[in-house]
């Protein structure tokens, strides 16, 4: 039998597929309702008046968000805060900006590591040649 510590309270369970104890499983899924109940009465609503109202933490309700459970298409002004910056967004994990800042910074890293191997394939080649040189003679 596979035993673990709940992540959430600490206590000792039998391994499941939700990674945690039946008691934390009935609270997230209570904590859905919740949610869940209040977005289906109140659609203008933002994820701080949510949380604020429900109890439920701005984190866990970003966790119902990107598992699906919590739509927000027919919420106007529902979004969840980018992981870098903590912009609230609609899609994905990043905002726009910290994505491009991030796509930049990948292109100016590959950028750098080929002008670096460029510099030491001249400089090994220049060796070669010279040593080609003295070889031949």
């Amino acid at each position: 039998m596979n035993l673990g510590n709940c992540p959430q309270c600490g206590k000792l369970y039998v391994l499941n597929l939700r990674g945690m104890c039946s008691n934390c499983i009935k609270d997230i899924e209570r904590q859905y309702e919740e949610c869940s109940q209040y977005l289906r009465e109140n659609r203008g609503t933002t994820i701080t008046d949510l949380s604020a109202v429900t109890g439920v933490s701005i984190k866990q309700i970003t966790t119902f968000i990107r598992e699906g459970r919590i739509s927000i298409a027919n919420a106007p002004n529902m979004g969840y805060p980018c992981e870098v910056c903590g912009t609230i967004i609609r899609d994905s994990n990043m905002c726009d900006s910290c994505r491009s800042r991030l796509t930049k910074d990948i292109r100016n890293a590959y950028n750098d590591n080929d002008a670096s191997k460029n510099n030491q394939a001249d400089k090994t080649q220049g060796a070669y040649r010279v040593v080609d040189k003295f070889r031949d003679n």
